[in-house]
This record gives C-alpha cells, structure tokens and sequence, in this order.
C-alpha cells in the first residue's frame, strides 16, 4: 500500500481547470473541452456522518479527508431505500424506489435496464465495473425474499444472527476483506493496463462490499450477515475512547417499528457497554479498511497522470445502525442507516467545499450524464450536483433552486413490518409508515436532536400535517404500501406453491429457524391466517 504522502503530493501538483458552462433545469449540458473521466466508488454500509466531524474524529480516513479537502463533500446525502438492491436500483436508474417498484432485496431493476453507464457508453464513454453491482433482480437468499413478504403477518421471528465481533488471528493482516481488495486490484490493473491507453474518456466503477457485516454461519444453513470482522491493524485506526455508547432505550418505549426490527435483528436482549463499543470499534476500522481501497484507486490515478482528468466519486448503498436505537444492520429511516457519505472531486469541481443542501442516491445518474455532457431524460427524480460542486456555477444563488429542498427515502423490504417513507428538509426528518393512520408517525428535529431521541410528530402537529401533504404531494403513499401488499402475499404464494410438499420444511429452516422450529405449527397457521385476507389495508 502506498503512502499517503504521495496522494498529498498528487493534489499540490494539480490544476483544476473549469469547463465551459451552459445551463438547464436538473442539470447543465456542458460542452468539455477535454470530457473528463470519470470513477464511482461504492460501498456498502458506510455511515455518512464519518465523512465530517465529530465522526471523522473516531477513526482515522486519510483518503476520504483527501478527497473532503480536494474536492465537494455533501453534508447531508442519503440513500433512497436503505437496504442493498433497491438503494442500488435507485443509484443506477436516477428514480426513486416506488418507480422502479424495487421492494426488497430480491427485487431490483431488468437485466436489461438502461443505466446511466450504458447511455455514457453510447455516448462515446469506454466503460468498466468491478466488484459488487447489486442492483438486479432475482438475487439474496430465498430467507431474504420469505422474511420480506411475510412481514405482514401476525407474528415475531428472530430473523438475524445476534450481533458480535471477530477479531483476525494474525495482527498485521492489512488485506481482511480479501474479495474487496481482489476487485480493487483488477481495477487499478485495469487503470493500468488499459484505460491509460484510452483515447476515449472512460468511466470506472468499483462496488465494495465493506464495512458491510460478515456472514454469520453459526446462525445456520440461511444465516445473516451480523459478525464485525478486522484485524488489530485496522483497529489501531480507531481512538477507542472518542466512541459514543448510543442511548439504550427500554423496549416499552420503543416506536413500535423500532421494536419490531430490534427483535428480528436480534437485539433486544442483554448487551453489556463493552460489547457494545466493541462493535462500534469493529465497525469503524472496517471503514478504515474500505478508505484504503477508495485510497489505491486515488493513488494509481494519480501515479498514471490521470487524476487531473478524472472527476472521483465516492458514496454508499447506505449506513450501519451498529447499535444505535438497540440495533445494527440498516433498514431504517435513522441518520446511522439512510445517511450516505458523498464526495466529488476532479477538473473542474470546487475544493474545500462542503454543501448543506439535502441530496440523495438517484442523483448520481443525472450527475454522470452532466459532467460528459449528456442532455438529461426528463422522467429522472435526481437531479445534477454540479450546480452545487462545480466552479462553472459562480452564481450559486442562481442555480440554488435546481435541487429541490427535500429528498424522499422509502423502505418496503425486512426486518420492518410496515411500509416506511422518510421526507428530509433541512430542519426536519418525517417518517411515515403504511398508510399513514395505522402506525403513528416520527418526527425528528435534527437541528436540536441529531441523534433522533425524541419523537416531536404529536407536539408539533402543524409541522407534522405540512410535512405528510408534502410528503403526499411527491408520493401517494397509502397506495403505494397497498401495491407492496399486494406484491408480498402473491409472491409468497408462488413462491409455495413451487416449493410443493417441502414447504414445510423449507421455511421451518430459514433464518428464523431458532424461534420457528419450537412451534412451527403456531408460525404456519398464522401465515394461513394471512393469505385468507384478501383485502388490502
């Protein structure tokens, strides 16, 4: 591994020119001079708060610092369903969840589907990816797609591995995540060998998938991902004493949600503060480990004289709770799961700058098509983020308006028994569930409360009813959880129908096989029970 003295030498030497600028609603067709390159790092699970402080002072990110300084860092990105695939197809569409009807892990985009790769390539773009894409359909265990159409039904499963650390025998292993660092060679090889040779300009993708959980087998044949896994290297990355023990709030205070998905995640039994913080500490220095990745791309760019010419993004599919509200993992509408880290820097974008304005996955296709200067499709719910990072755009106030001052989240998959739908101002978080009267709402000031503490929906009850119309105004979402229902129990009915005779068995053995197999006749009674409603919430 290189250096980072050497990345520091690489920016000094830099100059950035600015393209030439024309402008348009949702983004700036532009006509380069030279089309800069462009690399999309992502990973999975990265909290977006690390990427500012206080969070970047728990654990040490030279390359994300890097970029926060060479480049634009978005202080409030944020996924737009908070769970792989359909964060993904969010990602590589530019529409939001409910459009794409991306509903859980299994259901993601056509193979066939137009990303906003494939309209670059047509463009003229040479175009690669590595490593973990995630954004089709058909993948994830069958216990993946049994737990999310199932979540409707009247009863309460363990669903996950309880939650734990694992701590690498040998303690100068650099290289833990050994599928990761394989994918980011073959891309630095491919920088290397081929993409330098390019007349073309090119467009590099590389999916990690840290700081994601391990795999846990002990949790059995289907088993979760809940191990924290890493080695003593990248934990002496971590100040151990800067780490925050979240609040560990009772369960008979819980939102209902919140106690649903704390107990299919395993998480409402006894945990003492150590481990805790231990998982807290694993987890940071797997982020640690997946700053050293995005750093070898960074470092080979430069190395190459490439990275003058090629605009770097980084961001995630979303963050890891690990431990917040008495759970890990991500599926929620809170700041350790939906907040994204986002950072752009190259030719051309604005250095040292970090953006308040709310943004959001399903603008990262609209961007890529600006800075090649693609006319943009009008049916996109992103919008370009060169208005706000790019030196083209002197007069800010001018283009203030082309990113709307919201961004909408949405999360139908499991681990959470109802429909949630997050609206994100810049004061307000507001998170409404189903069809909005059967479960009560959440609202978060997060101006005074960032660590979303106190649930203000009945205390501030003007506020509450603007935000629901605004929300109501973006998506009809009554109607959209009722699609989801519908969705749920006829592909669980397919789905057991081709299982014939073995249906018993099979799901008696899926994830939840701890708590099913002490009654399994209890669980498929209430799944049968289930399937004779035929109306719709």
């Amino acid at each position: 591994m290189l250096p980072l003295w050497l990345a520091v030498v690489a920016v000094s030497a830099l100059a950035t020119p600015a393209p030439g600028a024309g402008g348009q609603r949702r983004g700036a067709v532009k006509a380069w001079a030279d089309a800069p390159n462009v690399v999309l790092v992502v990973s999975d699970s990265f909290d977006g708060r690390l990427t500012f402080y206080p969070g970047s002072q728990v654990v040490k990110l030279p390359f994300i610092n890097f970029m926060k300084a060479q480049g634009t860092s978005f202080l409030n990105a944020y996924t737009n369903s908070p769970i792989c695939c359909p964060s993904r197809a969010a990602m590589w569409s530019g529409l939001f969840t409910h459009l794409t009807e991306s509903w859980n892990n299994f259901k993601g985009l056509d193979p066939n589907y137009t990303t906003w790769m494939d309209v670059m390539e047509k463009h003229g773009y040479r175009t690669q990816k590595f490593g973990k894409l995630d954004y089709i359909s058909g993948h994830h265990s069958i216990s993946n797609r049994v737990e999310a159409w199932t979540r409707d039904v009247a009863f309460l499963l363990r669903q996950e591995g309880r939650p734990m650390v694992n701590l690498v025998p040998k303690k100068t292993k650099v290289r833990v995540m050994e599928g990761d660092w394989k994918n980011t060679d073959r891309a630095v090889n491919w920088l290397r060998k081929e993409a330098i040779n390019y007349t073309q300009p090119f467009v590099l993708y590389l999916g990690l998938n840290l700081p994601h959980p391990y795999p846990s087998p002990s949790s059995g044949e289907n088993f979760g991902s809940s191990t924290f896994h890493t080695s003593l290297y990248w934990l002496k990355k971590v100040s151990y004493d800067a780490i925050k023990i979240p609040k560990w709030s009772p369960l008979s205070e819980m939102h209902p949600i919140d106690y649903y998905s704390s107990y299919t995640k395993n998480c409402t039994g006894k945990f003492t503060e150590k481990e805790i913080k231990d998982i807290r500490a694993f987890y940071y220095a797997m982020c640690a480990e997946t700053d050293a990745m995005l750093g070898e791309i960074i470092l080979a760019l430069h190395q190459l004289d490439l990275l003058q010419k090629t605009i770097v993004i980084y961001t995630s599919d979303h963050g890891e709770l690990a431990m917040e509200h008495r759970q890990f993992y991500k599926m929620s509408m809170y700041e350790a799961s939906a907040h994204v880290p986002l950072l752009i820097m190259g030719p051309g974008i604005k250095t040292n700058l970090q953006v308040s304005n709310v943004v959001s996955l399903v603008d990262i296709y609209p961007t890529m098509l600006d800075i090649a200067g693609i006319p943009l499709p009008q049916n996109l719910s992103g919008y370009s983020l060169l208005p706000l990072s790019s030196e083209m755009f002197k007069n800010e106030r001018k283009f203030k308006n082309l990113h709307p001052p919201w961004i909408l989240s949405e999360f139908h998959g499991c681990n959470v028994n109802a429909s949630a739908y997050m609206l994100r101002t810049n004061q307000w978080k507001y998170i409404a569930y189903s069809d909005g009267a059967s479960v009560l709402p959440q609202l978060f000031d997060l101006s005074s409360d960032p660590d979303e503490l106190t649930n203000i929906a009945t205390k501030f009850p003007e506020v509450t009813a603007s935000l629901d119309q605004k929300l109501r105004s973006i998506i009809n979402y009554p109607k959209v959880s009722a699609s989801v229902h519908r969705y749920n129990k006829e592909q669980f009915i397919k789905w057991k129908q081709s299982i014939g005779q073995n249906y018993s068995n099979v799901i008696a053995n899926l994830r939840w096989h701890q708590d099913w197999l002490k009654e399994p006749w209890k669980y498929e009674n209430a799944i049968d029970q289930w399937l004779k409603i035929h109306s719709d919430p």
